[in-house]
């Protein structure tokens, strides 16, 4: 039976490094902030929200929420991110996608600070993760992945990885993240030929697809450990991940539930990178 790599241990552990470092920052005169930019009520984005809330209250974390109807202007929007770009007192700006229609967030990437970019939307942090740059700002889920992978001390030397996934947003720069820890990367997506052949070959298995079940026991090689990042909601009406769980579970070696994996972790980045913000606006110098 393979181990579960549970989010919330993660977390913790990330919240106790955390709240040192807020410390450090309080003892100076900085309280770190985080501004949640949200256009209408979509039920996921609420969900986060209160989710991403919490984890900043029990930090100590301030949060600013700035709303709009769903109705709202291009211009409205523009304006809004402007002026949490602006303001020395926000030192993180997480803004919700995607968009309702009409709306557009390219022109928001030039608008926003790159050092407050806090969830990696940013051209400028996007390269950075692409070339290697520590200072870079990692979307949160793909930095999730990693802060699981490092918490349980895998190793990814040297390993063959493969990530069923090419977004901008997870599989992408999730590879870049993997091969800076010197893992040996493949990509895969739902038009790669030989699909579950390239997926056993893995010593390591990311499923960020998007498609309920996708990755059954016939894709996953004995003792691999496989991490799943999808949220889907199944035919129960439950929420499940891009694995198949009861399926996988017995072949592989680890993996991560959902939900109480990948997804517990990503508000814990997200505090994390409001903090290293807040640290850098402020030109004060803690162990990030």
């Amino acid at each position: 039976m393979a181990k579960k790599l549970l989010g919330k241990d993660v977390a913790q552990h990330m919240q106790e490094t955390l709240e040192e470092k807020i410390a450090a920052l309080e003892a100076r005169g900085v309280t770190p902030t985080l501004a949640l930019v949200r256009v209408g009520a979509r039920g996921d984005d609420m969900a986060y929200e209160r989710s991403a809330i919490k984890r900043m209250d029990a930090l100590g974390i301030r949060v600013r929420q700035v709303i709009l109807d769903a109705d709202a202007s291009q211009q409205a929007l523009e304006t809004a991110v402007a002026a949490l770009s602006d303001d020395p007192d926000v030192h993180g700006v997480m803004i919700f996608q995607p968009l309702p229609a009409p709306l557009s967030a390219e022109p928001l990437k030039a608008i926003l600070d790159p050092r407050k970019d806090v969830d990696g939307m940013s051209p400028v942090n996007m390269a950075k993760v692409f070339s290697g740059d520590p200072s870079a700002m990692a979307p949160c889920t793909p930095q999730a992945v990693i802060e699981i992978l490092d918490d349980y001390g895998i190793d990814l030397i040297g390993k063959r990885v493969t990530v069923v996934g090419r977004s901008m947003v997870v599989g992408r720069p999730l590879a870049m993240l993997l091969l800076e820890r010197h893992a040996t990367v493949t990509i895969c997506h739902t038009k790669t030929d030989a699909l579950m052949a390239r997926c056993r070959e893995a010593e390591v298995l990311v499923a960020a697809c998007g498609r309920a079940n996708m990755i059954g026991a016939d894709m996953v090689g004995d003792g691999a450990i496989v991490i799943d990042v999808g949220i889907n909601v199944g035919a129960d009406g439950k929420l499940c991940g891009d694995v198949d769980f009861a399926a996988v579970e017995p072949v592989a070696s680890a993996i991560t539930p959902v939900p109480g994996g990948v997804g517990s972790v990503t508000t814990s980045v997200l505090a994390k990178h409001v903090v290293e913000a807040a640290a850098v606006l402020n030109g004060v110098t803690i162990d990030t």
